[in-house]
């Protein structure tokens, strides 16, 4: 979607396309999210950011949000096909991440305890009845967000989508 975004206007300065070691807890990739969003904070000027996060990027983003104080530093959060309540996919993966991306994990059951949405970011998530990474389909909305169903997309694809990309920007920009 970055290319899009910068498309559409967007200052390459402003969007940050970062990456982490997926293998690791999402706590500790949440605390590298932190360090991130405090440097673009600083080199930007500005006083928030706008966070669009796919699958398992969805998880450390909103503990950053929920433990680590992210919510006051977040505009809006976007999650696609992220695996909010678990998925039964990770019931076949070893590493950290994807014990804590298991249904009833307690990971999860710590990060969706309480405010699913907590403080003032505005939260949206967009998941596809045909993504086949993330089951169920249910695990992906979350209470006080704004939950936008797919076409039939796959969980890679949901984020080269022209049509997602057009509801995220809009959400982005609302």
């Amino acid at each position: 979607m970055a290319d899009a975004f910068r498309t559409d206007g967007w200052p390459s300065s402003h969007l940050d396309q970062w990456s982490y070691d997926w293998r690791q807890s999402n706590a500790a990739t949440a605390q590298q999210l932190a360090t991130e969003v405090d440097r673009l904070l600083a080199a930007t000027g500005a006083s928030k950011v706008d966070i669009v996060s796919h699958s398992m990027g969805g998880l450390s983003s909103r503990y950053y949000a929920k433990n680590l104080g992210g919510s006051g530093k977040i505009d809006a959060w976007v999650s696609l096909a992220g695996p909010n309540h678990g998925t039964d996919w990770a019931n076949g993966c070893g590493y950290t991440s994807c014990f804590e991306m298991r249904i009833g994990s307690a990971f999860l059951t710590s990060l969706n305890s309480g405010d699913e949405t907590p403080g003032t970011p505005r939260y949206g998530t967009w998941w596809s009845p045909c993504d086949t990474i993330i089951n169920p389909d249910s695990s992906v909305p979350l209470s006080g967000a704004v939950n936008t169903r797919t076409a039939c997309l796959g969980h890679n694809a949901i984020g080269s989508d022209p049509t997602v990309y057009g509801q995220v920007r809009d959400f982005v920009n609302s």
